[in-house]
């Protein structure tokens, strides 16, 4: 039986071109200009110290690491320190309404459903927790985030690695087999599986040939009872 449901964003509840498309170039055309004028800022400091941490330069000039940020964005490296900065200038977009967090029309009353089911919901993502909670509050369908329990970011580790969905389960406090893990990329499902989890695929598109897991283009496709066993 499912208790817990823990869903990717990025190609399952949200179209990948929104994060391309919409956030990734908001955050590179602010970049610099956010760093220059909040840098002593607590949070933004702290980011930056991160920062100057993960590349081992204690003394790195703030010019350097915008300059090592940029090159992060192009090489879509999954930095703790870009991911919370990013989050901190998508948030003024949302907040300024320059966007709305995208969510394709089935998930919403999927998440509906199932929480009137008692099943607790949980997002994880490469994204920031504060990333997530800002898509998920300024969605298309409005501030959604009361649904939530909780949410996943890398500090648990790497989508792709087995510890990580270990690390999630320690922390929602059920067992593995209660728990069933969304995505749409299957080396995180099979790091999922690795580790006990259930797991579905979200296909939006072609099916994935290379995938050992059951497969859906839609939430509404997804049946529960077929993890009551």
């Amino acid at each position: 039986m499912i208790r817990a449901i823990v869903s990717d964003i990025e190609g399952t509840t949200s179209d990948i071109r929104f994060v391309h498309e919409v956030l990734f170039p908001y955050a590179r055309q602010n970049l610099a200009a956010y760093i220059a004028g909040f840098q002593h800022r607590e949070d933004v400091a702290k980011a930056l110290n991160d920062l100057r941490e993960e590349i081992a330069q204690p003394h790195a000039t703030v010019e350097d690491l915008i300059t090592v940020l940029f090159g992060f964005m192009d090489e879509d490296r999954k930095s703790t320190a870009l991911k919370a900065l990013q989050g901190m200038i998508w948030h003024d977009g949302y907040v300024s309404g320059s966007f709305t967090g995208h969510l394709y029309p089935d998930v919403l009353p999927a998440f509906d459903r199932w929480k009137q089911q008692g099943i607790d919901l949980y997002i994880y993502s490469s994204g920031s927790v504060a990333a997530q909670k800002l898509l998920f509050g300024y969605s298309a369908e409005g501030d959604i985030t009361t649904l939530f329990s909780g949410y996943f970011d890398t500090h648990v580790g790497a989508k792709r690695e087995e510890q990580s969905y270990r690390n999630i389960a320690d922390n929602i406090g059920l067992p593995a087999y209660e728990l069933l893990f969304l995505s749409d990329i299957h080396q995180e499902l099979d790091a999922a599986q690795d580790a006990g989890w259930n797991t579905v695929q979200l296909l939006r598109g072609d099916a994935d040939a290379q995938s050992r897991h059951r497969q859906v283009n839609r939430f509404d496709q997804i049946n529960l009872e077929l993890f009551s066993s």
